[in-house]
């Protein structure tokens, strides 16, 4: 008996013809046999949570630096919300949910500490750039390691939906049109929760004429948006949102990078991000040799030049590592007899 054959039957039975089905992927990089449980993506889906970059992701900020309150969003739970909300969305046009899953679960692995602080400061300092989008892909397909493996060796639609989430790229899949959808959806809503939390806007200060649109609670938003797709693409082999809630939503982003995003504390923090990992970009680039030998020892090839192997590990940092090495680093120890 066969449990993932009767699986990758039963996709076909409740899928649409034009969503990606387990048993036609494109494959991986390296062949292996597959499983008789778990479907291709399924078995994405599991190495991902399974890899140390994505138990990383709950030190990792989302938006505020090191919050002190229990419940900020960290890159985890945010994580975690693309991937509900993503989900909702594929179920609902008999897409493949298993496949948008593992792509949510694995679209920020490659996140710098600090948020979008952090990989700007990266993108300066590396004369080549960084793209968390990029560097994801990059922890999928080489960083993370196993004794069977280099890398998690991925599908091919898992891999493009990870590097396609964001930015001007588009996923060849609608799976993967669901994820760059479901990761706005997700951090607009978030974003939105916790700068109330944090006391730099109120509920009340949101655009009237944005909440009569999308509602004024969280839930009512995500509401709106996951059913401004359905509506759009059901029964159809596209992923777009209805044109109200389409722009309304894009109207509402515009207002947290003016009043959240672009906040004096919030800029305050950056500053200071900045100088912290500038520091420990140079430190590192002065002598490869205070980098631990287990990250080194990871590029025998000459590939990867000494801004790749210094920006890959700061990358993989955690924020409170982070800050841990600049204390460790720069800070005097005192003496005590």
């Amino acid at each position: 008996m066969n449990l993932r054959v009767e699986r990758e039957k039963l996709e076909h039975i409740m899928l649409f013809d034009f969503a990606t089905f387990a048993d036609s992927t494109l494959g991986r990089n390296e062949r292996e046999e597959k499983c008789s449980l778990r479907t291709e993506f399924q078995r994405d889906r599991d190495r991902i949570i399974h890899s140390k970059s994505f138990r990383r992701l709950k030190h990792k900020t989302q938006v505020f630096i090191s919050p002190e309150g229990d419940h900020f969003r960290t890159r985890l739970t945010h994580t975690l919300e693309v991937s509900q909300i993503g989900r909702t969305i594929a179920r609902s046009l008999r897409l493949n949910e298993d496949l948008v899953e593992a792509i949510s679960l694995g679209h920020d692995l490659g996140h710098t500490p600090f948020g979008h602080s952090g990989e700007a400061v990266l993108n300066e300092l590396k004369s080549s750039g960084f793209i968390h989008g990029e560097q994801s892909l990059k922890v999928v397909d080489f960083l993370e390691r196993s004794d069977k493996r280099v890398g998690l060796n991925l599908t091919e639609e898992v891999r493009d939906g990870i590097l396609n989430h964001s930015g001007k790229g588009m996923a060849k899949t609608l799976e993967g049109k669901i994820i760059k959808f479901a990761d706005r959806i997700a951090y607009i809503n978030h974003d939105i929760d916790d700068a109330i939390r944090a006391g730099i806007i109120s509920s009340d200060s949101l655009p009237k004429e944005l909440t009569k649109i999308l509602g004024n609670t969280s839930s009512e938003r995500i509401n709106t948006m996951i059913t401004g797709i359905v509506n759009k693409s059901y029964g159809k082999p596209i992923v777009e949102m209805e044109k109200e809630v389409y722009e309304a939503t894009m109207e509402l982003r515009q207002y947290m990078f003016k009043t959240v995003y672009m906040d004096s504390v919030v800029k305050s923090e950056e500053v200071k991000i900045k100088r912290l990992l500038t520091e420990l970009y140079n430190y590192y680039m002065e002598d490869l040799s205070r980098i631990p030998k287990n990250h080194l020892s990871l590029y025998n090839d000459k590939v990867h030049n000494n801004e790749d192997i210094v920006s890959d590990y700061i990358a993989g940092m955690t924020d409170t590592y982070a800050m841990k090495q600049i204390k460790n680093i720069f800070i005097p120890k005192g003496w005590s007899i």
